[in-house]
């Protein structure tokens, strides 16, 4: 699988201040001058992170085995290289997060043997799962899986939900140039639909489509629209119909689906021996979908999610280490959420997906 560039957090010199931590402060003033109301919020830690009570959906942890294997293999980016406990307990902390649920983000172990490859998802899923031990209350664990072995993928799965306890499974959005409607997939999806399992996916970058314009990291463009790739194939494949007990959560607010939902909905009345795919319709799959909001907790893209489903579906994503809780808490408070609404989003829907947090 063709993996994404990340760029290097660098200081910015001239203000004494991480250049990620600049531009945010710059972002918000503006969106204080151009929205109204933003100027009067409370941006202040103590207004964000206390009480911690939020649940973080899409938060990302690298085992010590799993970042030595990177760093042999040249695939380590400094966040992954940087990545530590202590880190991720004071960006939940400074965002109000009560409880994180782990997932081992791009490339995975796609790019490994399968053999290789069944050894690191084990070694990743027993990390998380102690972490899920030693630190009650705070951590939950969407497991990882060999994807390029199905029957290693199976076995996996199978240790990862009935013995480490996993909530859920994690997969890719694609695997080299397959999506996760392909019949390949096919035995995977079975068993978390008989399961009636969480499945998260996080965007990768398809073997089609990395380096397609200069100087462009493919994080910008190209992990939105692999998620709507990957929810398009499920969706007219029949994977979502055949599948409707899979729970399934899609990072970034769904990528360019909003957007593009209309163009997908009137497939069928362009080409109906799609029908029998889709019998509960394309929109009834959409909204039952979950979406987080790790990078699209600005105005445009919240503004097209819930046109396009329920509040009732949207989960509370940071993408830590590649953004910030803080960031993603004040962009959510900023929007203009009912209170209501706000808690939903924070918590009250993980809680009822996941109801063993309540605990």
């Amino acid at each position: 699988m063709t993996t994404h560039n990340v760029e290097f957090e660098d200081s910015f010199a001239p203000y004494g201040m991480p250049r990620r931590q600049f531009l945010t402060r710059v972002a918000s003033f503006f969106v204080a001058m151009l929205v109204p109301g933003c100027a009067s919020i409370d941006r202040t830690p103590k207004a964000v992170g206390s009480p911690r009570y939020r649940i973080d959906i899409h938060h990302h942890a690298f085992p010590p085995d799993y970042v030595v294997e990177l760093r042999t293999r040249k695939l380590a980016n400094p966040f992954v290289s940087n990545w530590s406990l202590a880190k991720t307990l004071d960006d939940m902390d400074k965002a109000g997060v009560a409880t994180s649920i782990l997932s081992v983000s791009n490339p995975g172990v796609a790019f490994a043997d399968s053999p290789t490859a069944r050894r690191l998802a084990r070694s990743c899923n027993e990390y998380v799962a102690r972490l899920v031990i030693d630190y009650p209350g705070r951590f939950g664990s969407f497991a990882l899986l060999p994807v390029q072995d199905i029957d290693g993928s199976l076995r996996e799965m199978e240790h990862a939900l009935d013995v480490l306890k996993a909530d859920g499974i994690c997969l890719f959005t694609s695997y080299g140039d397959k999506w996760l409607g392909h019949q390949s997939f096919a035995p995977i999806m079975e068993e978390l639909n008989r399961r009636k399992a969480v499945l998260y996916t996080h965007p990768a970058v398809a073997k089609c489509c990395g380096n397609l314009i200069p100087d462009v990291p493919a994080r910008v463009i190209e992990l939105g629209t692999d998620t709507t790739r990957t929810i398009t194939d499920i969706v007219i494949s029949g994977t979502a119909a055949r599948c409707a007990d899979i729970r399934f959560i899609f990072s970034h607010g769904g990528g360019t689906l909003p957007f593009l939902a209309e163009r997908l909905i009137k497939m069928p009345a362009f080409d109906p021996s799609l029908l029998p795919r889709i019998p509960n319709g394309i929109m009834h799959e959409l909204q039952r979908f979950y979406y987080d909001t790790a990078w699209v907790a600005n105005p445009g893209p919240l503004a097209s999610m819930t046109k396009l489903v329920p509040v009732s579906q949207i989960l509370f994503g940071s993408d830590y280490p590649y953004m910030e809780g803080e960031e993603q808490v004040v962009g959510l408070i900023e929007y203009g959420f009912s209170a209501s609404d706000l808690r939903a989003i924070d918590r009250d829907n993980a809680l009822r997906l996941l109801p063993r947090l309540r605990a």
